[in-house]
C-alpha cells in the first residue's frame, strides 16, 4: 500500500471528513512554520509576529476573501489587483482635491462592485469565460490607474492619516485599524458563506450549475452578485492599502490577484469550485505571511524565494485536493 493510502487510511480511522483534510493540512502548515520560526529566529518569539502578518497583509486578506467567493462558484477574477490599485488612486486623487473623507470612501467602495457587477453580467448572459472577461477588467482598471496619475500621490488628509497611524493595543500586542477592518470583513464573509441562502447557493453553483438550476436556485443573480462581492472586497482592499502606506501609485496591486489565488488554494478551496472555507483562506494568507517573515528574518535568501516556496505549496495542495477527490469517486 502506498504512503498516500496509508495517510488517508489513518484519516478515515480518525473519522475526519475528507472535505476537512485540506483545511487541517493548512492549519498544520501554519503551526509548523511558526514553530520553525520560533526555534530559529528571535522575531518569532513574540506573538506580535502574527499580528504583523495581518497588518502587512490586510489588503491581501480582503482580496483573497473575495476571490474565495468567486472560485467557490466555479469562476476566477483576474481584475482584483488592478481594482486595488485603481481604488487607491481614486482615494488619493479625490482626497488631494479636497473632498471629505466620508464621500471619498463612498465613491471608492462603489467603483469596485459596479465593475464586478458588469463583469458578472457579461460572464453569465453572454456565456463568456470568466478568464477573458476579468482579463479585460484588469486592463481597464490598470489603465484607469495611469489615467488618474502617472506619479505617486501622497495622502495628507488629517482623518485618513490619523486612522493610518492609530494602534489598538491588546496588552503588549497591537493591531492597526486597517488590520481590524480586514479581519472584520473576513469574519462577515465567513458567516455569510456558512449561514445564509446566498452562501449555500454559491456552493451549489460551484458544485454543479445545472443541478442548481434544476433545484430552482437563483443561479444568474448569485453568479453576478459573487463578482460584485469580489469587486467590493477589492475596493475595500484598495482603501486598506491607502491606510497602510498613506499614498497611492499606478503600479500598486500588480500580481496581487495571483497571491490571492495562491492563498485560496493553499487554504484548501478547490479551483473547480463547490468546496472551500473562508477560514482556510485566512490560514492561507497567514502561511504566506509567515513564509515572507521567515525569508526576511533569514537575511541570506533573495525575496524571490517567497515566490518559489509559494509555488511549491500551491503544487502540493493541488495534488492533495486531487488525491482526495480521486478517492471520493
Amino acid at each position: 500500500m502506498s504512503t498516500v493510502d496509508n495517510v488517508l487510511g489513518r484519516v478515515r480511522k480518525l473519522r475526519v471528513p475528507q472535505r476537512f483534510v485540506p483545511l487541517i493540512a493548512t492549519a498544520v502548515l501554519v503551526v509548523l512554520l511558526f514553530l520553525y520560526g520560533n526555534a530559529n529566529y528571535r522575531s518569532f518569539e513574540d506573538a506580535q509576529v502574527l499580528f504583523n502578518v495581518f497588518i502587512s497583509s490586510g489588503a491581501l486578506l480582503v482580496v483573497a476573501v473575495g476571490m474565495t467567493y468567486v472560485i467557490l462558484s466555479g469562476g476566477i477574477d483576474l481584475s482584483v489587483g488592478s481594482v486595488v490599485g485603481m481604488t487607491s488612486m481614486i482615494c488619493a486623487k479625490l482626497l488631494a482635491s479636497g473632498l471629505p473623507a466620508w464621500l471619498v470612501l463612498a465613491i471608492a467602495l462603489t467603483v469596485g462592485p459596479v465593475l464586478g457587477l458588469a463583469m458578472g453580467a457579461i460572464i453569465h448572459y453572454f456565456d463568456i469565460q470568466p478568464f477573458i472577461v476579468t482579463l479585460a477588467g484588469m486592463f481597464f482598471a490598470r489603465g484607469m490607474c495611469t489615467w488618474i496619475s502617472l506619479d505617486a500621490i501622497p495622502i495628507k488628509d488629517p482623518w485618513w492619516t490619523s486612522v493610518a497611524d492609530g494602534r489598538l493595543r491588546f496588552g503588549t500586542l497591537y493591531l492597526k485599524p486597517h488590520a481590524i477592518m480586514a479581519l472584520v470583513i473576513a469574519v462577515i464573509a465567513a458567516l455569510v458563506l456558512a449561514y445564509t441562502r446566498f452562501g449555500r447557493t454559491v456552493y451549489a453553483i460551484g458544485g454543479n450549475q445545472q443541478s442548481a438550476l434544476l433545484m430552482g436556485l437563483p443561479v444568474a443573480r448569485t453568479k453576478i452578485t459573487v463578482y460584485a462581492v469580489c469587486g467590493l472586497c477589492a475596493a475595500a482592499a484598495g482603501v486598506i492599502t491607502t491606510f497602510n502606506i498613506t499614498s497611492a501609485e499606478p503600479l500598486r496591486g500588480i500580481g496581487m490577484e495571483l497571491d490571492a489565488i495562491a492563498a485560496v488554494v493553499i487554504g484548501g478551496t478547490l479551483l473547480t469550485g463547490g468546496y472551500g472555507f473562508v477560514a482556510g483562506t485566512i490560514l492561507g494568507v497567514v502561511a504566506l505571511g509567515f513564509i515572507q517573515a521567515l525569508i526576511t528574518s533569514d537575511g541570506s535568501l533573495s525575496s524571490w524565494w517567497i515566490k518559489i516556496v509559494t509555488g511549491i505549496l500551491v503544487f502540493a495542495f493541488i495534488v492533495l485536493q486531487r488525491l482526495i477527490g480521486v478517492r471520493k469517486r
